[in-house]
């Protein structure tokens, strides 16, 4: 039975709330093992074809727990390798999963909190929300995170990000493009990302979705040539695909899909 985080589904919709609010929903090692359940869990669940990550109390994440921090100081490196390992697991879980993930921010993003907007494939947030990489100032580095955040808004602003530790509002967050969209108020975000959520439960074919993650994935790191054959081979792949044929014979003959 979770701990630390709730698990909840409908419409199509997994829900996964870290629910730590005493701690702001910092990480610990428990935490991090339940939220790698979830998602996988969710992976394989039919009946889930978009996942939401959102948080309870104050704050979406405050990154790593004080009293989790402590009991770092007297591990062995063999101890610390493992629990970043862990982590890694976390964020290359989320990253590369087949479901599309949205992160729904109503409070502060930071350090490894931040580091779980950076690996969603989509973010709503609130205006008042926070978002920054603070290890640097407490001789910490984010080392795992800076991998999916490159990726994600590029080198420069990534530069900026982790090696100043500012802490920036979500305004600027959306420029970079680290956050997708803002909500005006709190009581809007769970509705707008829903509805967003129920757009892509309607309108995209599951497959698709999974097939582009996987690509996006992948394809980054390829020579131009080979990304380019391994893009040819996964279109061929798709078009004899059950949801292709679907989706052409419904818009050949101007009929609804009904995915």
């Amino acid at each position: 039975m979770n701990q630390h985080i709730l698990v909840e589904k409908k419409n199509r919709i997994g829900y996964i709330i870290i629910n730590r609010p005493e701690k702001r929903n910092a990480l610990n090692d428990a935490t991090v093992t339940e939220l790698k359940e979830a998602f996988t869990t969710f992976e394989s669940d039919d009946e889930v074809k978009i996942i939401i990550l959102k948080a309870t109390g104050n704050a979406f994440c405050a990154g790593a727990d004080l009293e989790y921090l402590t009991q770092l100081e007297s591990n062995s490196y063999e101890d610390n390798l493992a629990d970043s390992t862990h982590l890694m697991e976390l964020y290359y879980t989320i990253y590369q999963l087949k479901k599309v993930v949205i992160a729904q921010v109503h409070g502060h993003a930071l350090a490894g909190g931040c580091g779980l907007v950076s690996v969603c494939d989509f973010s709503f947030s609130v205006p008042e929300a926070n978002f920054g990489y603070t290890e640097n100032r407490i001789g910490f580095v984010p080392a795992i995170v800076m991998i999916f955040l490159i990726r994600k808004i590029g080198e420069a602003k990534a530069r900026e990000m982790l090696l100043s530790g500012n802490v920036i509002k979500a305004s600027q967050a959306v420029q970079y493009g680290l956050v997708t969209s803002l909500v005006d108020a709190e009581e809007d975000l769970e509705k707008t990302v829903e509805d967003f959520a129920q757009h892509l439960v309607i309108h995209n074919a599951s497959s698709s979705m999974a097939t582009t993650k996987i690509m996006l994935a992948q394809i980054q790191d390829k020579p131009l040539l080979e990304a380019l054959r391994y893009a040819a081979k996964m279109n061929a792949k798709t078009r004899s695909s059950e949801d292709c044929r679907k989706g052409i014979h419904a818009f050949l003959n101007k009929e609804n899909i009904k995915w």
